[in-house]
């Protein structure tokens, strides 16, 4: 069985599956994920895209469902005990889901296990209670589970075999009807409905000021696929001319643009991927701020930025997202080659640090080493 709550770990637990039934077709795979981990071959118990919520006091609102989905996911398990539990991020769901796992007697694998160097750092005692292995995707996490006693597997980040390679930038530029030539600006605005309708209003103002500075600038916005229309008529309400939706592309939008401002999450490793420079953005709710601000313990928020050591992109988060912050950093990047350069400098260190391709096969295998040591007993 397996258990996310997000659009990252949807496609993760996608690639997963794929790996884990070509390894062995015999495999049955079910869980708490969603349309990626479907199509490949698993079988819902639970679509993630009703129970999650980003922030710390917004998941209250998903309470009920989170608790059903809960009830649900240890009912299957119940009615045909797993061989293991792969958990994938999503700490606040995961690490309540497995005592009762643990209870039957199955095994656990924490794949994208939690920033426990970022923030909460007390979870290590509770992973290191309930978890069977840890595999982690950025090397310096190692050492961390390592030296805490927990049995853990350096594997890579997925991402580096999930970057699509997309059509050249001229074509998929001009098939939206856009200038191969001129300065291009993704938007990418986060996947989850709560996020996207905080943060995409002032991207879509900066892309304003953008203009204003650089008027030969055009802009794609990257919209996840299960999102309300209703999200992005803040984009067509600013009439801007040369301004695309893109739809679940977002490694096409990424290889075409010159600049991206971007949500933190997952698209910023996207972004270096892509050898993208980007403005990364980032709001909550004020309370859930106000709490995040005495939890978190490193100094920057985007991935990229932590897995550098350094800020090689800036982050504009809570009151500092503004669209004039915005568009002053975006214009930078446009205009200042030199800057632009070193950014690209730092983004190819991210890029040595994420491993070589096959980290999802990598995982599958120590997966399925897991699963079979209790077969065996």
């Amino acid at each position: 069985m397996l258990s996310c709550g997000e659009a990252s770990g949807d496609l993760y637990a996608g690639a997963l599956a794929r790996e884990l039934l070509a390894l062995d077709p015999a495999i049955a795979i079910a869980g708490l994920a969603g349309p990626r981990f479907a199509a490949a071959g698993g079988v819902l118990v639970e679509d993630y895209r009703g129970v999650n919520a980003s922030g710390l006091i917004e998941p209250f609102a998903r309470l009920p469902r989170l608790v059903a989905a809960k009830h649900r996911m240890i009912e299957a398990a119940r009615a045909h005990v797993p061989d293991a539990l792969v958990l994938i991020d999503f700490s606040g769901f995961n690490l309540r889901l497995a005592p009762a796992f643990k209870r039957l007697g199955v095994p656990i694998v924490y794949y994208i296990s939690p920033q426990i160097w970022a923030w909460r750092p007390k979870r290590l005692a509770t992973i290191a209670r309930l978890v069977d292995r840890v595999l982690v995707i950025f090397p310096f996490e190692e050492a961390i589970y390592r030296e805490a006693g927990v049995p853990v597997e350096f594997v890579g980040h997925p991402l580096v075999d999930l970057a699509a390679q997309p059509a050249p930038r001229a074509e998929f530029l001009r098939a939206l009807g856009l200038d191969a030539s001129a300065p291009t600006v993704a938007i990418l605005p986060g996947s989850r409905k709560g996020e996207v309708a905080r943060i995409l209003p002032d991207l879509a103002a900066s892309a304003e000021r953008i203009r204003a500075a650089v008027p030969a600038a055009q802009f794609v916005v990257a919209r996840a696929a299960h999102l309300d229309d209703a999200l992005f008529d803040v984009v067509s309400a600013r009439r801007l001319d040369r301004m695309a939706i893109v739809e679940d592309r977002a490694d096409a939008v990424l290889a075409a643009a010159d600049v991206a401002l971007t949500a933190s999450g997952t698209a910023t490793v996207q972004c270096a991927l892509h050898d993208t420079p980007m403005v990364i953005v980032y709001r909550v709710s004020p309370l859930s701020y106000r709490l995040l601000r005495r939890l978190v313990k490193v100094d920057a928020i985007g991935m990229v930025n932590l897995i550098a050591g350094e800020r090689i992109v800036p982050e504009l988060v809570q009151d500092a997202f503004t669209p004039e912050a915005v568009a002053r950093e975006a214009v930078s990047m446009l205009t200042d080659s030199a800057r632009a350069a070193g950014v690209r400098e730092g983004l190819a260190r991210v890029r040595s640090r994420l491993g070589g391709p096959g980290a999802s096969r990598r995982a599958a295998e120590a997966i399925l080493r897991v699963a079979h040591s209790r077969t065996a007993v």
